[in-house]
């Protein structure tokens, strides 16, 4: 058994991803550390690791660079890429993500910590808190923080210098050196904690050489107001990264804090956190569901557009489920308690998506790379710019200097670098909060190019249960049909039972008593109703008790090629009506299809159910179908498409549906399916509509339009600054207005995606 082992640390104060960048080439360093996960969106780190790792250490080398750190569990054992740890987002299941490694869910709500008491090896406790220098925004007011208070400290070293400087014209220089060196001695303290832990060409280490380079110069005007902008900058980063990381966690903060516990007929208030699965809550008109749960007694409209986006309140009875967060209408409910507070739908949704956000996409991993050549690269032409004018054609070197230094500053990669992780955070999380869960960036990636999407029939493009569609008289009323067939299935837990059950219930039917009910195997169900024997079953099994006219066996046999099931009733020997019942489409699945169609993808149903039945509801959608098909069909049909040159989608809920999702290049699993169609699929649509998938779609291409745009902005603007800096146009103010304002650009672009999805 392996023995590698996965623990996720809370890191506060990433706002860009240098930050990020930093804090992995450090840890990923430490002994025993085998890989590392960071992002600054979810403000996680992930890392993976053998016995010998110190995690005091790793947090003491994280707090050193000027974060802090608090462990979200305790260690967990196992090869990442194993299957169920229990209690996990979509299953119990760990996930293989796009950069290949598996992340597991912690068990527990990341706002109610419950820690593990257990250790391995090192005397590490379940909980760190190393609080070390605020490198972001904390809860509250930005100029409460540490970093607000050192950029308000900054600025008024800068005005107090300004104010000197020309009373005092003659001390102006110290002065000016004074008021920078307040600012720029915790940036050069964090830049050498940088290069010593394997990153000397961070944000930190160029500004602190400027601005040393500014005050060789005599600039220190300069130099300290070029200080507190870079301060002014990354409080703006901070600012708008937070804005990022809040859009998730507000799902999280749907769930109320408290409960109304039923226990021995008293209700009492405690916290949410608390419920253990099976308690009973009683949950009051207005008030927001505390857990995930069943309704015991009572019938309500439930809210959940806090949670799916749906603004028509949805009818709820007893026996159905309902989830934390959403808003109860109009009358009492006793829930049971299905899930505890860590794994109610929400937490397990931002748990997930954190986790998502920590796996690259493909276009974040290729541009981390190109970044660690583009800064040495940057410092090179620095270098040149201000050693080669003054050597080889006497040029003033002061001049020279200072362009070296100014283009020092256009040279951090902070805003291309943030390009495309801020655009997939901010997708994953507008995603999630429509029910559309996407397990990481290069999923999202994929979807934008899918040209094929193979659907499931039954409980995908259908809502999985059969209802009553036709009510045929032959000598009864139709509501005549309907009541005597109620009296006898009422009792059935069959699904064509409950269907005609349902349907009664709908018409408020008075459904009469039924006595010497018999169940005829294979056959159909016998009572007497009213002193009347009565007989619900197949054509065939009816067809044996009475003669059915040729014109209503031409009706049956419509039916019957619609694929549906007829159930013939028969009453006192007389043929009395029929009754036929399909699992129909989902109601926005005719929509939800033409909209793929018009993005020109090509659509195929795949089911094991037959023919009949498959073709029936294929012509109806107008889709191309294929049935009768084993789990292994569907995987084969999947893999056809592919060889076909076709970017295939699969969209699936159930077990045998699991092979298809795994071979397709993007498995989709729909809400209400099992854990295991839930695990093996790269995103899953929870709230079972059909039109997410094109929504998901959409979301890709509008996420890859804005890392491209992102992108242009991040390097346009350095190239623009990189011209006018080498023919003295901008100097330093505007080199590291172009930094971080390209940096805070690309972060609020990014953040548009928050609303794209309708």
């Amino acid at each position: 058994m392996s023995t590698d082992l996965q623990t996720r640390f809370r890191v506060g104060g990433m706002d860009c991803a240098s930050c990020a960048s930093k804090i992995d080439t450090a840890v990923r360093r430490m002994p025993g550390v085998e890989d590392v996960s960071v992002s600054v969106t979810a403000g996680t780190m992930s890392i993976r690791h053998d016995q010998t790792s110190d995690l005091d250490a790793i947090g003491k080398k994280v707090r050193g660079l000027g974060y802090s750190v608090e462990r979200l569990a305790g260690r967990q054992a196992g090869n990442p890429t194993s299957a169920n740890q229990g209690g996990t987002c979509c299953g119990g299941h760990a996930h293989n993500h796009a950069d290949g490694e598996g992340h597991r869910h912690s068990h527990h709500d990341h706002d109610n910590h419950t820690h593990g008491d257990h250790d391995h090896g090192n005397g590490a406790v379940a909980v760190e808190r190393l609080h070390g220098h605020d490198h972001g925004p904390s809860d509250g007011p930005w100029w409460k923080s540490k970093k607000g208070r050192a950029t308000l400290l900054a600025g008024a070293a800068l005005v107090v210098a300004y104010s000197i400087g020309h009373l005092v014209p003659s001390v102006q220089l110290y002065v000016f050196a004074i008021a920078m060196l307040v600012g720029l001695v915790p940036i050069a303290r964090r830049a050498i904690m940088a290069a010593l832990a394997g990153t000397p060409f961070s944000i930190e280490m160029l500004m602190t050489i400027a601005a040393i380079g500014a005050l060789a110069i005599r600039a220190t005007e300069e130099a300290a107001a070029v200080v507190f902008l870079f301060l002014v900058g990354e409080l703006l980063e901070g600012v708008a990264a937070g804005k990022a990381r809040d859009s998730i966690k507000s799902l999280a903060a749907l769930v109320p804090k408290t409960a109304l516990l039923e226990e021995a007929g008293q209700t009492s208030e405690v916290p949410a956190e608390s419920l253990q699965i099976g308690t009973v809550i009683l949950v009051r008109p207005g008030d927001r569901i505390s857990a995930d749960g069943v309704i015991v007694s009572g019938e309500s409209a439930i809210n959940e557009a806090p949670v799916t986006g749906e603004s028509v309140p949805v009818q709820k009875n007893a026996g159905d489920s309902v989830f934390a967060g959403t808003v109860n209408g109009d009358a009492a409910l006793r829930v049971r308690v299905t899930a505890a507070a860590a794994d109610n739908t929400i937490a397990r949704v931002v748990k997930l998506v954190e986790e998502a956000q920590e796996s690259k996409a493909p276009t974040e991993r290729f541009i981390d790379r190109f970044s660690k050549y583009y800064t040495p690269g940057v410092v090179a032409v620095a270098a040149l710019v201000a050693l080669v004018p003054p050597l080889l054609w006497g040029a003033n070197w002061d001049e020279w200097i200072y362009k070296g230094l100014a283009i020092l500053l256009i040279g951090c990669p902070c805003a291309l670098v943030i390009s495309t992780p801020a655009a997939i955070a901010a997708s994953l999380s507008a995603g999630a909060r429509r029910g559309l869960l996407l397990k990481g960036g290069a999923v999202l990636e994929g979807l934008g190019r899918l040209t094929a999407v193979a659907l499931d029939k039954t409980g995908t493009l259908t809502e999985g249960k059969p209802k009553v569609t036709d009510i045929v008289s032959f000598g009864s009323p139709a509501l005549e049909v309907l009541r005597l067939a109620a009296a006898l299935e009422t009792g059935s837990s069959h699904p064509l039972a409950l269907a005609i059950l349902e349907m009664a219930s709908e018409d408020q039917v008075v459904v009469p008593t039924a006595s010497d009910a018999k169940a005829l195997g294979g056959k159909g169900v016998s009572a007497t109703v009213g002193g009347q024997p009565v007989f619900l079953g197949s054509a065939k099994a009816a067809l044996a008790m009475v003669d059915i006219p040729a014109a209503d066996q031409s009706t049956l046999g419509a039916l019957n090629d619609e694929g549906k099931t007829v159930s013939v009733l028969v009453v006192d020997g007389k043929l009395a009506g029929a009754i036929a019942m399909r699992d129909e489409p989902r109601a926005d699945a005719a929509e939800g299809l033409k909209a793929l169609k018009d993005k020109g993808v090509r659509i195929v149903m795949l089911t094991g159910d037959n023919a009949r039945t498959a073709s029936a509801i294929g012509k109806t959608l107008g889709i191309e179908v294929r049935a009768d098909l084993l789990p292994e069909d569907k995987q084969r049909i999947v893999g056809e498409l592919k060889q076909q040159g076709f970017v295939v989608g699969k969209v699936g809920d159930g077990i045998n549906d699991a092979p298809a999702l795994a071979a397709a290049d993007v498995g989709i699993a729909m809400g209400g399916g099992t854990d295991v169609a839930l695990e093996t699929a790269d995103a899953a649509i929870l709230h079972g509509r059909v039109g997410d998938v094109a929504r998901m779609i959409d979301l890709s291409k509008r996420t890859m339009r804005n890392i491209y745009q992102n992108i242009a902005i991040s390097l346009g603007l350095k190239a623009v600054f990189l011209v006018t800096t080498i023919i003295g146009v901008t100097g330093l103010w505007p080199a590291i207005l172009a930094d971080t304002g390209a940096t805070v650009l690309v972060t609020m672009n990014a953040l548009r995606l928050l609303r794209t999805v309708k």
